[in-house]
């Protein structure tokens, strides 16, 4: 009886014995002509706004470094009230902006495009 079990359930593993082929279903969703425009119009933005970025690369090294110098000082006087701590803290800030430079640039040319294009097209949706 326990041969008559394997069979059966080697029988039903087996595609061998089915006449039919599997059927898989394919979802090939139909988008309509305005949703494919929009969403080719989409990579043009975001190809233009790396483009931009590719060229005015220190513009935008600029403005990260002004506002890396206006957010620690503000965050450090918040944080370190103490003057001989908020002294230290500021002075270490000042190290480590080359470092802190290099790494929101990458960061930057990295999301930059995308965010900028998906916060213009959310000003253009109704």
């Amino acid at each position: 009886m326990s041969e008559n079990v394997k069979v059966k359930f080697a029988m039903v593993l087996s595609r061998k014995d089915q006449k039919k082929p599997a059927q898989v279903a394919k979802y090939v969703p139909k988008l309509s002509e305005a949703k494919r425009v929009e969403i080719e119009q989409k990579k043009n933005v975001m190809l233009l706004v790396e483009n931009l970025m590719e060229r005015e690369e220190a513009t935008f090294k600029m403005i990260i470094d002004c506002l890396y110098d206006v957010g620690s000082v503000n965050l450090i006087n918040k944080k370190f009230r103490v003057r001989p701590l908020n002294r230290i803290m500021k002075l270490i800030a000042r190290l480590s902006k080359p470092s802190f430079k290099a790494i929101a640039f990458y960061w930057v040319k990295k999301n930059t495009p995308e965010l900028i294009t998906d916060w213009l097209l959310g000003k253009v949706k109704f």
